[in-house]
């Protein structure tokens, strides 16, 4: 073999070596991106320790970010949509892997029930809108926890009858997997102080249930 033919193998090694070396190290960093987890919801998500217990549960290889706002309807004719809200793009420009949607409680409110024929129509806007992101997350739909009484002004049986039903039609016509922390949790009233929030028990069961659900 002569000086040339040696040279140009050498050279066809290296390259080799150094297209690997990057595969390597791509793959490194691939492992060492966290999983995002969006939690998208009103109060019982923004004010609750719940996304903080799903993260202390997931561990270090997840980054679970909490997208709440309190006050927030899946009704775009309320006062407060949630996809009018600043956490709704936030919660987009995270680029999640998982987006847990846990919304409608506030829905339940009798000032808001004359929207509910649009309720479906609009759920179904919101999880278009986070199907349409380039990271294509996994997406689950979670039945809220139930409302023990109307102290807070929400109506126990509208959301019974009338916003669980809708919440997991939404799931069926997008063929999306549900959590049903409402079954889940329909037998803890002392979970939920006000009746519709959840103190640090209901926070730890509400994780405990998305956390059985991702893994």
């Amino acid at each position: 073999m002569n000086k040339k033919a040696k040279l140009l193998i050498i050279g066809v090694a290296v390259m080799i070596a150094a297209v690997a070396g990057s595969i390597v190290v791509q793959l490194v960093q691939n492992q060492q991106s966290p999983i995002k987890v969006a939690c998208v919801g009103d109060s019982i998500t923004e004010g609750s320790d719940y996304p903080n217990e799903l993260w202390m549960l997931l561990g270090s290889n997840y980054a679970v970010g909490n997208f709440g706002h309190g006050g927030a309807t899946i009704s775009l004719d309320a006062p407060t949509p949630y996809m009018q809200q600043t956490a709704f793009q936030d919660a987009k420009d995270f680029h999640p892997d998982v987006v847990i949607i846990m919304l409608g409680t506030n829905d339940a409110l009798p000032a808001f029930q004359m929207y509910n024929s649009f309720f479906l129509e609009d759920y179904l806007r919101i999880i278009r809108e986070f199907q349409a992101l380039q990271s294509r997350p996994q997406i689950w739909i979670v039945l809220p926890p139930p409302i023990y009484h109307d102290g807070t002004g929400l109506s126990t049986e509208f959301f019974k009858q009338n916003i669980i039903p809708k919440i997991q039609e939404a799931a069926n016509q997008t063929s999306l997997p549900t959590i049903n922390v409402y079954k889940a949790l329909s037998s803890c009233p002392d979970c939920f102080p006000d009746g519709v929030h959840p103190n640090a028990e209901g926070s730890k069961l509400i994780a405990q249930e998305v956390y059985k659900a991702l893994t």
